[in-house]
């Protein structure tokens, strides 16, 4: 996905200095009230919110424990992902979560939430931080299959 260009609908109306809000690596359950509310801003049309969380299968098989870990440069990684994007997008403001440790299916993994003038961007930007997120910052999934396999997933 190529990066959108910067249009803003009136003189003055640029991104915020630091539109970053929130980032962290955590290992406590993560709050989408905590994102949702790191992301507001006045001048923002559109909030784009995705909320990844364990599920029960993976490539056909049951998942019965599933554990995230992540490198001591994680937290760094994941600023510069956002940086990237808050340069390639007209956002207000950004935050992204995610959890390491043991979880549970059902359990939030990771959060990523933007808001932008207009839905279009707040979308695509979300996309962006969430992929790029995935690619480049270093966590890592282990998952235990219910037939006793198991596999790195990232690493």
């Amino acid at each position: 996905m190529g990066a959108m260009a910067r249009t803003y609908d009136h003189p003055g109306e640029a991104a915020a200095a630091d539109p970053i809000r929130l980032l962290a690596i955590r290992d406590t359950p993560l709050s989408l009230d905590e994102v949702f509310t790191a992301v507001g801003d006045r001048s923002a049309g559109g909030t784009a919110l995705f909320v990844g969380t364990v599920r029960d299968h993976d490539g056909g098989s049951d998942v019965t424990a599933l554990g995230y870990s992540s490198h001591p440069i994680a937290e760094a990684e994941l600023r510069r992902v956002a940086e990237k994007v808050a340069a390639d997008f007209p956002v207000r403001a950004m935050a992204a979560v995610h959890r390491v440790g043991d979880l549970s299916v059902g359990d939030i993994a990771v959060i990523a939430a933007v808001s932008c003038p207009h839905r279009a961007e707040a979308f695509a930007a979300c996309r962006r931080l969430i992929d790029d997120l995935k690619a480049e910052v270093p966590i890592w999934k282990h998952q235990v299959f219910a037939d006793g396999h198991n596999e790195w997933v990232g690493a």
